[in-house]
């Protein structure tokens, strides 16, 4: 599947996938309770592991997908230290946009991207494949911008080199909605690519 196709696919569901909350947008299925399996074991090329040492995020990395009713499958709410690769995107390290996404918090607790807002250009992101290569990424921006103005072709767009995207929830939390209203996406390029 091309990254453009994976990204169409993914738009409507990814933008507000992965909060402490997960929430879809109206005209969107209502997500899946967190109970239901994650995914099945993904035997393919794969991200195993993503480090920002900056921020002090560690986590193996799961391989999600898009379920049938249209929500993606997100790490559970009571595990945010657990952070996923949409299995859909380019494996980091390939041409295209690979996406990454973690929540900001869950169960009461900071997630794994609790501190992703505070990344700036020229910061590290270290991917482990399981092929064995071990690969950094260096930030080029950070944004943050409202949900329902989600930058589609901005991180899902196809591009000639290989790119990564970090994705959380941020801004204020909407309690009347159980979900925060803004993304924070970071945008990263494969060092020396």
């Amino acid at each position: 599947m091309s990254a453009r196709r994976a990204g169409a696919a993914l738009a409507l569901v990814l933008a507000l996938a992965a909060c402490g909350t997960p929430e879809q947008p109206k005209a969107a299925p209502a997500p899946v309770p967190s109970s239901v399996p994650v995914t099945v074991p993904f035997k393919g090329l794969r991200p195993t592991s993503v480090k920002i040492h900056k921020i002090g995020a560690e986590s193996s990395l799961l391989a999600v997908a898009v379920k049938p009713d249209g929500s993606i499958s997100v790490p559970s709410v009571h595990t945010p230290m657990q952070a996923a690769w949409y299995k859909l995107s380019p494996v980091p390290g390939d041409v295209g946009p690979a996406i990454v996404l973690g929540h900001v918090d869950g169960d009461k607790k900071p997630g794994i991207f609790y501190k992703l807002k505070d990344l700036v250009p020229g910061d590290e992101v270290d991917v482990d494949r399981s092929d064995g290569r071990k690969l950094k990424f260096v930030v080029d921006r950070v944004t943050q911008v409202p949900k329902d103005t989600f930058p589609r072709e901005a991180v899902y767009g196809n591009s000639d080199k290989p790119e990564l995207r970090l994705i959380t929830c941020g801004g204020a939390f909407d309690h009347a909605e159980h979900s925060y209203q803004d993304n924070i996406v970071v945008y990263a390029k494969l060092a020396d690519a």
